[in-house]
C-alpha cells in the first residue's frame, strides 16, 4: 500500500473510532506528524494548551516518571487525558548530554496495562528505533504505530494529485513537474506552497508553468541547476542573464561557482555510474542523494559525452584557483567562462 494511503486511513480510523490507549508516530515527516496532532487533538477536544486534561513532555527535559504520573491521572470533567511525550530519545541508541536518567522500566511496566482513559502518544521523529531495547519492543506491541516517514517521489506526486482533486484549482502537467521540483520533494514545503497557488485560483483556476514560476520562489541551487541547463545546451545569453541577476540579489561569484562544480561533479559521477549499468535506485545509494536529484542529473547527462562534462568541471575548478589566487577579476572569468563553453558546445 502506498504510504500516503496509509496515512490517510490511519487518520480516517483516528476521526471515526475510538482512540487506543497508545499511539507510536514514528518518521521525520513534519506535515504528516502534524496532520496526526491535529486530529488527535481535536478528536479529545483539547481547545487550548492549558487544558487539565492535556500535557505535553519534551524527553530531553523531563523525566519518564512525570510521564507516567501523568498517564496514571484521571481524566478532570471529561472522558479522556491526552498525554504527548516528545523526543523520545530513548527508543534510540541517541545518548543526550547532561540528561535526565530515565527510569525506562517504569514505561515498559505501564505500558504492559495502559489505563484506558488515558491516550498516550509518542513523536518518535526519527528514521528508526532501537528494537533491541525492552521499551521499544513493548511499546511496538502495546502502541497503534502509524508510519509519517518521507515519501518518494511517486508517494508525494500522488499525495498533491489527491489534494489537487479536492481543490478549487487545476494544473498543467508541466506545472506540476516544475511545482515538485521547486518544492525539492519535501510535503511541508509542498502544502506550505500549495496554499499560495490556492489562493491565487480564486482569480484563475488553471495554473500553468508561468504562474507556478511567479508563485514559488527559487532557491539558489534551483537557480544554478536551471544555469547549468542554459550552459550544457548552448544558452549563453540566458546563462549570462540569470548571473548577472545572481549577482545583482548579492550572490557570490565564488559561491555560485562552488555550486556549479558540485553540479557538474554529480553530473560526470550520474554519467560514468550509468555507463557501467547503474539504475536511479542504484546511483542514489553509491552517491547517498535523494533519488530525485539523480533522476534529474540522469535527465540532463543523457544528452552530453564525458569528454565534455569533464573538460566543463577542470575550466570551473581552475577557474575557481584563478579567482582566489587575485589573478583574474571574478564576474569577468564568469562570464568568460560561459562564452567560451558555448562555442565549446557549437563546434
Amino acid at each position: 500500500m502506498v504510504k500516503d494511503m496509509s496515512i490517510q486511513a490511519d487518520l480516517q480510523k483516528i476521526r471515526k473510532e475510538k482512540l487506543a490507549p497508545c499511539y507510536l508516530i514514528l518518521g521525520t515527516e513534519k506535515y504528516l506528524q502534524d496532520q496526526v496532532r491535529a486530529e488527535i487533538l481535536k478528536k479529545v477536544q483539547i481547545n487550548s494548551q492549558d487544558d487539565l486534561n492535556f500535557l505535553s513532555f519534551d524527553m530531553e527535559n523531563a523525566s519518564i516518571d512525570e510521564v507516567v504520573a501523568e498517564a496514571e491521572t484521571l481524566p478532570f470533567f471529561g472522558e479522556q487525558r491526552l498525554v504527548f511525550v516528545e523526543n523520545p530519545y530513548f527508543l534510540t541508541a541517541e545518548k543526550i548530554n547532561n540528561g535526565i536518567e530515565q527510569d525506562t522500566q517504569l514505561l515498559v511496566n505501564y505500558l504492559k496495562e495502559p489505563l484506558e482513559s488515558t491516550v498516550l502518544v509518542f513523536f518518535a521523529a526519527y528514521e528508526k528505533l532501537d528494537e533491541r531495547k525492552k521499551l521499544t519492543k513493548q511499546l511496538k506491541k502495546t502502541a497503534h504505530t502509524i508510519q509519517v516517514q518521507p515519501l518518494n517521489e511517486k508517494e508525494v506526486r500522488q499525495y498533491l494529485l489527491n489534494t489537487l482533486e479536492n481543490a478549487p484549482i487545476t494544473m498543467e502537467r508541466k506545472a506540476i513537474d516544475l511545482f515538485l521540483r521547486l518544492t525539492d520533494l519535501d510535503l511541508t514545503k509542498m502544502m506550505g506552497e500549495l496554499d499560495k497557488l490556492l489562493l491565487y485560483g480564486q482569480q484563475k483556476e488553471l495554473i500553468t508553468v508561468r504562474e507556478v514560476e511567479q508563485l514559488v520562489p527559487k532557491t539558489l541551487e534551483h537557480n544554478l541547476f536551471d544555469m547549468t541547463h542554459y550552459i550544457l545546451s548552448g544558452q549563453t545569453e540566458q546563462a549570462l542573464r540569470l548571473y548577472e541577476d545572481l549577482v545583482t540579489q548579492g550572490e557570490e561569484t565564488i559561491k555560485i561557482n562552488a555550486i556549479l562544480v558540485s553540479q557538474i561533479r554529480l553530473f560526470l559521477q550520474t554519467k560514468f555510474l550509468m555507463n557501467i549499468g547503474y539504475q536511479q535506485a542504484n546511483i542514489a545509494e553509491t552517491l547517498k542523494i535523494h533519488p530525485y536529484r539523480v533522476k534529474l542529473a540522469m535527465q540532463e547527462v543523457r544528452k552530453f559525452n564525458e569528454k565534455i562534462l569533464r573538460q566543463l568541471f577542470d575550466d570551473l575548478v581552475e577557474m575557481d584557483y584563478q579567482i582566489k589566487s587575485g589573478k583574474i577579476e571574478k564576474e569577468l572569468s564568469f562570464q568568460l567562462f560561459v562564452l567560451r563553453t558555448g562555442e565549446l558546445l557549437r563546434k
